[in-house]
């Protein structure tokens, strides 16, 4: 995947996972937790795509 397209895909997966975290259910709120830090890697991920000239 391109920049662009992971770092959608960031902003989704932690939008997600922050909701998740507002469940009242501890298994849920610890689904969201890693869904959050998945999100965040993802937009990291692309980020160094970016910098090293991968813009699809």
């Amino acid at each position: 995947m391109g920049e662009l397209t992971d770092k959608i895909k960031g902003n989704f997966k932690e939008a997600k996972g922050e909701l998740k975290q507002q469940s009242n259910d501890p298994e849920t709120r610890a689904e969201g937790k890693a869904e959050e830090m998945e999100g965040k890697a993802d937009q990291a991920k692309g980020e160094v795509k970016g910098a090293l000239g991968d813009d699809i």
